[in-house]
C-alpha cells in the first residue's frame, strides 16, 4: 500500500519539481545550477518505479535507498534556493512538504524491508 502511495508521490513530486524548474528558467534564475534540482527531484520517482521491478530484495532496498539519498539532494537545492531568494517561501515550503512525505514513507519502506529480509 505504502509502495503504490510513493509511486504517486513521487510522480507528482517529478512534475511539481519540473514546473518550478521551467518557472525559475524563464525567471532566468540560477540557470547554472538549476538542472542539480531538476535531477535530484525527478530521480527520487525513477528510482522507486525502478524497486518495483527489482532483481532481489536487496536490490528492492538499494532502489529504495537510492530514492531515499536524492531525497535529501533535493531538500539541499530547495534549501540554498530559498535562502538565496531565488524561489518563495511559500514555493519553497510546498515542496519541502512533498518532499518529506516521500522520505518518510521512503524510511518506513526500507525499515519494514530490511526486517523483513532478515538484514
Amino acid at each position: 500500500m505504502a509502495e503504490n502511495q510513493l509511486v504517486i508521490l513521487s510522480k507528482s513530486f517529478a512534475v511539481a519539481i519540473i514546473k518550478l524548474c521551467e518557472k525559475l528558467r524563464e525567471r532566468k534564475k540560477a540557470t547554472a545550477i538549476l538542472n542539480q534540482l531538476l535531477r535530484s527531484g525527478t530521480s527520487i520517482g525513477a528510482n522507486i518505479h525502478e524497486a518495483n521491478y527489482a532483481s532481489s530484495k536487496a536490490d528492492f532496498i538499494n532502489k529504495f535507498q537510492i530514492a531515499l539519498k536524492e531525497c535529501y539532494e533535493t531538500d539541499y537545492w530547495l534549501e540554498i534556493f530559498h535562502d538565496a531568494g531565488i524561489i518563495t517561501h511559500e514555493e519553497y515550503t510546498k515542496m519541502l512538504t512533498q518532499c518529506s512525505k516521500i522520505r518518510t514513507l521512503l524510511i518506513a519502506s526500507i525499515t519494514t524491508a530490511k526486517k523483513n529480509s532478515g538484514t
